[in-house]
């Protein structure tokens, strides 16, 4: 039986590739085979995982782009294009958090977490997805979050510009699965819980916050390195080749209850 997982010979876009979810799933593709271009605004730590991936005999190509741009994404899938030749996965990962009430955020904050988890997520896919439709093929997997179908955990500061634009994440998903299927195009999500980031160190500073996850969390714990991988490699190969406009929840059970 061929290995459905097998990534050997695809290119892989995956953007926010600078620390946490990203990285990871980056070295994730590239140990299936895929060659790996990895996009973020910290182009040091890009070209520090660019060697990680090509020690693991892969090729990589680090790009700095700000994926709230237009000009810069077109620019950076022009970029990929002309080394690689092609794009079968894009891993729209790009993401920041923000906490508060709509009571007092302001307004350059709330349009911050929206551009960022939001706009972003539909320049590179309006770049990208061109591309796609010639070829009609392409994988592509956004990061959306528990955050985007639960309000905030527990008694936790509220996240309502996150939430909104996790929310938006998983609707966007849905709406572009259903409109790209017809071109052999896949549009999937992954919804992760609570993992250690970069983004989410403050929060697991916090020991009544941490005590208060583990206490509701059907697993008991935060999700560990690595766990996300396997659905990312699911959605990016043709294991996943008749499933579009989903999300999956990695998060210990926690959208269970």
């Amino acid at each position: 039986m061929n290995n459905l997982f097998d990534l050997t010979g695809k290119v892989a876009v995956v953007t926010g590739a600078s620390s946490g979810i990203g990285m990871e799933m980056a070295k994730a593709f590239a140990s299936q085979g895929a060659d790996v271009a990895i996009i973020a605004r910290r182009y040091d730590r890009l070209e520090l995982l660019a060697k990680e991936i090509e020690s693991m005999g892969r090729k990589s190509l680090a790009v700095k782009c700000d994926v709230t741009k237009e000009e810069e994404v077109k620019s950076a899938v022009t970029t990929i294009l002309d080394k690689f030749g092609k794009i079968d996965i894009l891993l729209n990962n790009a993401g920041v958090a923000s906490s508060g009430s709509v009571e007092n955020i302001e307004e350059a904050e709330w349009d911050r977490v929206i551009d960022t988890n939001v706009k972003g997520m539909f320049l590179m896919s309006k770049h990208v997805v061109k591309h796609m439709k010639e070829r009609k093929y392409g994988k592509i997997i956004n990061t959306a979050s528990i955050c985007g179908l639960i309000g905030s955990i527990g008694k936790s500061a509220p996240l309502h510009a996150y939430n909104a634009s996790k929310g938006a994440v998983i609707n966007l998903t849905r709406g572009m699965g259903a409109t790209f299927a017809q071109y052999g195009i896949t549009v999937n999500a992954i919804g992760p819980s609570l993992f250690k980031t970069e983004m989410t160190e403050r929060s697991l500073g916090n020991e009544s916050f941490l005590n208060m996850y583990n206490s509701i969390c059907p697993a008991g714990r935060l999700g560990k390195p690595g766990e996300l991988n396997g659905a990312a490699i699911y959605f990016a190969s043709d294991a996943s080749s008749y499933t579009t406009g989903q999300t999956l929840f990695v998060d210990g059970g926690w959208t269970s209850i």
